[in-house]
């Protein structure tokens, strides 16, 4: 199958562009390579060191015989070229990964907040329209995020993307109906994930476009077969405040010998998922393709969950970190349960990997082989929802900043 991945230079779109290679499929990446000028502007790149776009096609090829295609291009501003290459090459499948990923970058500043919407919306639309526009009957794959939903089960497990309500009709009987489960974002980047969604049921209602939404959780671990086959094909372990994930962040700073930095209560319910599942749900995904015609098929990409404060209590039994709370810059509740299916990828083969399979050391492994290259004045995340949580982060005097 001919894939196409948006963002293919990416965390999850490098992971993924591999594992697709490794399974028979011919892949061509396309990316702005705007996250290497993201390292740039925070001035805090991967602790992994990257190598360049060509190096990695080059490793890539030498390692397995299988050629990776790569094209610089930015699919938000550039819809002209996108289309070209669209209708050059003709996909027929394009997994899209190429939308900024951070909520707390998206929070920074008004500028980051606008980039962020302008860059993700305009990227999905600009596909979607592309594809109707060069009738290109190609199935579309896009990472979103469980945060769609909030953080919050109001007592009933989330579904899949859908909920069933029931209102009265006008004789009073109750009517059944299946829509998009509303949606909570809580932030900037969240919300053009649930814009995404409104744009994906549109295009699949008007023009038939075949679409799946893999609402994934926080990714931990950084590497997969594929990308341990050569140091220059490794991945990027983020451990910054503002792209570095819960888990692998704690990992990394057990590592270094940091303390483990716990937001407000820890309270917060998260969904995760390893690296190596995500990128095997993006395969599954684009080998199980619905039908013309369906709706948006929608699928929770997580394998579990677990609360801050209780990921911080294993890794620090696990390594002998400390643990200590600091003030939370995101506005939420202090406490939140979360219970979600995932029962698409399921049927679909996947078997979960969990945190109890050993994969915990080798993230330690690799954060304790690259910890000379961490700049530890970039661990705090220092981004704010708001005033109110701005001046929360405020270091009181005599506090290490």
């Amino acid at each position: 199958m001919k894939v196409l991945v948006l963002g293919g230079d990416g965390f999850c779109g490098w992971a993924s562009s591999l594992r697709l290679s490794a399974a028979g499929h011919e892949v061509r990446i396309v990316d702005n390579l705007s996250r290497r000028r993201i390292d740039e502007e925070l001035g805090c790149s991967s602790l992994t060191p990257i190598a360049s776009p060509r190096e990695r096609v080059e490793a890539w090829r030498a390692c397995t015989g299988r050629d990776l295609g790569f094209d610089e291009l930015d699919v938000a501003r550039d819809a002209s070229g996108l289309g070209a290459l669209l209708r050059a090459w003709r996909p027929e499948a394009v997994v899209h990964f190429a939308e900024q990923r951070a909520a707390p970058y998206s929070m920074k500043s008004a500028g980051h907040k606008r980039y962020t919407v302008a860059n993700n919306v305009e990227a999905t639309h600009n596909l979607l329209s592309a594809l109707v526009e060069e009738r290109i009957d190609a199935h579309v794959v896009h990472l979103g995020t469980m945060g769609v939903y909030g953080y919050g089960t109001a007592g009933a497990t989330l579904p899949e993307g859908y909920l069933t309500v029931a209102v009265r009709g006008d004789d009073g009987a109750p009517i059944e109906q299946e829509i998009l489960h509303p949606t909570s974002p809580g932030s900037i980047y969240h919300l053009t994930k649930c814009l995404d969604q409104q744009l994906f049921a549109f295009y699949a209602r008007n023009d038939r476009l075949r679409i799946t939404d893999l609402h994934q959780g926080i990714v931990w671990g950084t590497m997969t077969d594929e990308t341990a086959l050569d140091p220059q094909l490794i991945n990027r372990f983020d451990y910054d405040g503002d792209y570095g994930t819960v888990l692998n962040r704690f990992l990394m700073q057990a590592a270094v010998g940091h303390p483990l930095t716990v937001h407000g209560s820890g309270g917060q319910t998260r969904a995760f998922i390893h690296l190596r599942d995500s990128v095997r749900c993006v395969q599954l995904a684009v080998e199980t393709p619905p039908a013309r015609g369906e709706r948006v098929r929608i699928c929770n990409q997580m394998t579990e969950t677990h609360r801050v404060r209780d990921l911080a209590a294993l890794v620090s039994r696990l390594t002998g970190a400390p643990v200590e709370h600091v003030p939370n810059p995101r506005e939420e509740a202090p406490e939140n349960e979360l219970r979600a299916r995932n029962d698409h990828l399921l049927r679909l083969g996947l078997q979960p990997t969990r945190l109890a399979s050993g994969l915990l050391e080798e993230v330690l492994q690799i954060a304790a082989r690259f910890r000379h290259r961490a700049d530890l004045s970039r661990i705090p995340c220092r981004s704010a929802w708001n005033e109110a949580r701005a001046a929360e982060l405020q270091p009181s005097p005599g506090t290490r900043p």
